[in-house]
């Protein structure tokens, strides 16, 4: 028996709004704010929430000195497509070398790594 379930994954940065907004749009929920804190309950998922962080600094990829310490993996079927969406949100493509690979590596806006891969 466990210990303990998942109640959240939360993310520091500068702008928990914006970065909630750009996380509902690629899986989806509802943000719910309190004012530095918003949750989004992702459907089907456990909740992602995003903190305020002063001096916040984002990690490199790949980079020891700075590094990502953790990352989302977000199942998607169409990789193009998917990839198109989240560029468009203000993503960037962090490892473009592999198209043919079933995942691809991108930063958030707070630069957070977080990859796209094929179900």
């Amino acid at each position: 028996m466990s210990v303990a379930k998942v109640g959240a994954v939360v993310l520091d940065c500068p702008d928990p709004h914006a970065l909630a907004r750009f996380y509902a749009e690629v899986v989806g929920g509802t943000p719910e704010a309190e004012g530095d804190w918003v949750d989004l309950k992702v459907p089907g998922g456990p909740t992602l929430a995003f903190q305020a962080a002063p001096g916040y600094v984002p990690p490199q990829w790949p980079s020891p000195e700075r590094s990502q310490q953790f990352h989302l993996d977000l199942t998607v079927e169409d990789m193009d497509a998917a990839e198109k969406q989240v560029l468009a949100l203000g993503a960037e493509a962090l490892d473009t070398e592999d198209r043919s690979r079933s995942w691809r590596v991108y930063a958030d806006p707070a630069g957070h790594p977080f990859c796209l891969c094929a179900c």
